[in-house]
């Protein structure tokens, strides 16, 4: 699905600047008493460069970490080392190779290695601290889903969640190129196995992410009015304000193919970046959707400097996979009917 040029490029770069980030998170996001805010022409802070926000904490906190936000350094280092081990994608053992659909045992085949993946290696440090969940509050590091909720709908929508995979809109957004998987570009803009690289470039009026994965643009329009609610976006629609030297980013108007989670059309989401230091940028983003969670849920975590460039990401619609598996399908399906 991807141009096999620029997936090596790409996991070069990643490569590259796996020792930039391991070495940021191992310092404490702490002001350095030469730092300076950088600026922009009106005044507010620079989020302006390319950073990374790859970690292996996960969204929701571990059992072995039950009631504990954060752990010491040697708790960090046995749980990285378990987490990397275990999730070793080149072992056909590994659980990760599964998950990625690719079977497990002799016999597992897979379009992925390590040389491809992008987790970081180490938990998230806020405040000098490992965290052992990215979601703070509420404070047990869990999603806090209500019971009577609605089943998420796989890759969104009625229809796909019905969908017998029979046809091409019946394919999953980020198999398609639509999108990126795993909430990528957000908002909120999660972490995920590869390609965790954003430019920010801002303006006055305007701030644009680029995210590495697929092909996203988030445009987020300063100090505007949200657009009226039947007019939606793949990535909602994004207001932004400062508060001091924080920015401010509102949501909403998602399309229903790309909740977050399987959100429902009250899903509001606000994410905060505050500038902490050369190299990092405190990322928090809050959930608040009423006919899904029983309150609001807040995630935060670090994006780290990274060098660049952002390499282009070539998954596009239209792509040979396509053609492939429902060609496949259908030659299976010729076959057992001769049978």
């Amino acid at each position: 699905m991807r141009d096999r040029i620029f997936i090596s490029l790409t996991a070069l770069a990643a490569l590259i600047a796996a020792p930039v980030f391991a070495q940021a998170q191992k310092t404490p996001a702490a002001k350095s008493k030469s730092w300076t805010m950088p600026r922009t022409a009106d005044g507010h802070p620079d989020f302006q460069g390319i950073w990374t926000n790859a970690t292996l904490t996960p969204l929701e906190r571990p059992a072995q970490f039950a009631g504990k936000a954060t752990v010491t350094e040697a708790e960090a280092k046995a749980y990285e080392k378990s987490d990397l081990e275990t999730n070793d994608i080149d072992n056909p053992e590994a659980p990760l190779l599964a998950r990625a659909g690719s079977g497990s045992g002799p016999t597992a085949v897979g379009g992925y290695n390590n040389l491809f993946i992008d987790r970081g290696s180490s938990l998230a440090m806020v405040d000098g601290a490992r965290r052992t969940s990215l979601i703070i509050d509420p404070p047990d590091g869990k999603v806090p889903v209500r019971a009577d909720a609605p089943r998420p709908q796989r890759g969104g929508g009625a229809n796909l969640e019905r969908a017998a995979y029979d046809d091409v809109k019946r394919r999953p957004l980020s198999e398609r190129c639509i999108i990126g998987f795993g909430s990528t570009s957000g908002p909120p803009m999660m972490p995920v196995l590869y390609n965790n690289n954003y430019q920010i470039v801002q303006t006055a009026d305007t701030v644009m992410i680029l995210v590495e994965m697929v092909h996203d643009v988030r445009v987020i329009r300063m100090n505007g009015t949200h657009k009226p609610g039947n007019v939606t976006a793949w990535l909602g629609d994004s207001i932004g304000h400062w508060e001091g030297d924080t920015l401010v980013v509102e949501t909403t108007n998602f399309h229903e193919g790309n909740r977050f989670r399987g959100g429902s059309d009250k899903m509001r989401v606000t994410e905060r970046f505050k500038r902490v230091d050369a190299s990092t940028i405190l990322y928090r983003a809050t959930i608040d959707d009423p006919d899904r969670y029983k309150q609001p849920w807040t995630l935060e975590y670090p994006f780290v400097a990274t060098p660049g460039p952002v390499y282009e990401y070539a998954c596009h619609e239209g792509n040979y996979s396509i053609t492939d598996i429902l060609g496949g399908a259908r030659k299976t399906e010729e076959e057992s009917v001769k049978k």
